[in-house]
């Protein structure tokens, strides 16, 4: 299970969160919506571990283990995954070389046998026909030149082969036509496992049409001020986050 209770994370002398407490146990699927700034990516990378995101109180476990003493290289070979809402370009290297060096780094920290170059293709090229992405475009540098819409391709079949077990998804709907992101949802959603949990960070309701979260929590200003069940979102599409204002004064 995610645990984290009372978070306080601050970028150089800014203070983004301010006591952020959230569970998401293992076999559920949670939604963080809230205003621009209210710190929705900022929880993200902090779990995570993205540099310059130091967390100044709290804590943040899973399965037990305290992420927030680990540097992200041992987040990730512990199950954490964070998909980006701007997926960065990274020219020179190869998208299936990055993500079977990744793929075999965790394994290795973990103490498990690599993967063979026949077996991670055979594996690449499965989940590749299943987001519907030309396998060509897996030899390209990592998307360089990808739409938007294949950047979270991309992202989904990375979360696909490394098998993460706590998957962080920030914004994954932003960018997406109507085709992409069905074909993005069923991504996320062939991944819901009683062992996994999911945490989707969304401005809007409509990528929670196809990946109905268990859970539905408000972040303003820094903390979850309300949560509730999957209808809680279609209540925030429709009224905005006004209501909630007062609450994180």
């Amino acid at each position: 299970m995610l645990s984290i209770q009372n978070l306080h994370v601050a970028i150089g002398d800014t203070p983004i969160l301010n006591g952020l407490t959230l569970d998401v146990p293992a076999g559920e699927v949670h939604a963080i919506m809230g205003p621009n700034g209210a710190g929705k990516s900022t929880l993200g990378y902090a779990v995570a571990g993205r540099p310059g995101y130091a967390a100044t109180d709290g804590s943040v476990t899973w399965k037990g283990e305290d992420l927030l003493g680990l540097d992200p290289s041992e987040r990730a070979a512990h199950g954490v995954f964070l998909s980006f809402q701007y997926p960065i370009e990274i020219p020179g290297v190869p998208a299936l070389t990055f993500v079977r060096t990744a793929l075999n780094a965790q394994k290795r920290a973990r103490g498990e046998d690599e993967v063979s170059a026949p077996a991670f293709l055979k594996q690449v090229k499965a989940a590749a026909a299943a987001l519907k992405m030309d396998f060509d475009m897996l030899k390209r540098p990592l998307n360089v030149g990808f739409s938007g819409g294949e950047k979270k391709r991309m992202e989904i079949l990375q979360m696909a082969l490394l098998e993460p077990s706590l998957l962080i998804l920030d914004e994954t709907d932003s960018g997406l036509d109507i085709d992409a992101l069905r074909i993005v949802a069923d991504g996320v959603n062939a991944m819901r496992s009683p062992d996994r949990a999911m945490l989707i960070i969304t401005h809007y309701q409509r990528l929670l049409d196809y990946i109905k979260p268990d859970r539905v929590h408000v972040l303003v200003a820094g903390r979850i001020v309300a949560s509730g069940g999957p209808e809680m979102a279609h209540q925030l599409e429709a009224e905005g986050y006004d209501q909630y204002l007062p609450a994180a004064a």
